[in-house]
């Protein structure tokens, strides 16, 4: 029941990071504290959302991500909201790759 609740918990805080970081992304109102709580909400999908089956294809998509985003971002840099967009979205991205990267990886020591 445990793994049920995280993954409730993680879907909801992956889409609620997602919308947060395109709405104050676009509006330019990513604060220390809102950089904080992205940067949380990307801690807890990396560690609530990804099930064993999933992490490669996340790991991917999230590298991916990143990658566009960070280049995106400096090649958009005219466009301050589609700039801040890719900022806030890397603000996710980053903590819940690494979670998820680390966690792939003691996996794979483990066994």
């Amino acid at each position: 029941m445990a793994k049920k609740q995280g993954s409730f918990i993680g879907s909801w805080a992956f889409l609620v990071g997602v919308l947060l970081a395109v709405i104050l992304g676009a509006i330019g109102q990513i604060g220390p504290v809102m950089t904080i709580t992205l940067f949380v909400i990307g801690l807890i999908v990396g560690l609530l959302n990804v099930a064993d089956k999933e992490t490669n294809a996340f790991l991917i998509s999230g590298v991916v991500l990143i990658i566009a985003s960070a280049f995106g971002g400096a090649a958009v840099s005219v466009v301050g909201w589609l700039e801040g967009i890719f900022n806030a979205l890397l603000l996710i991205f980053v903590p819940a790759t690494v979670i998820v990267a680390i966690k792939n990886v003691f996996s794979i020591a483990h066994s």
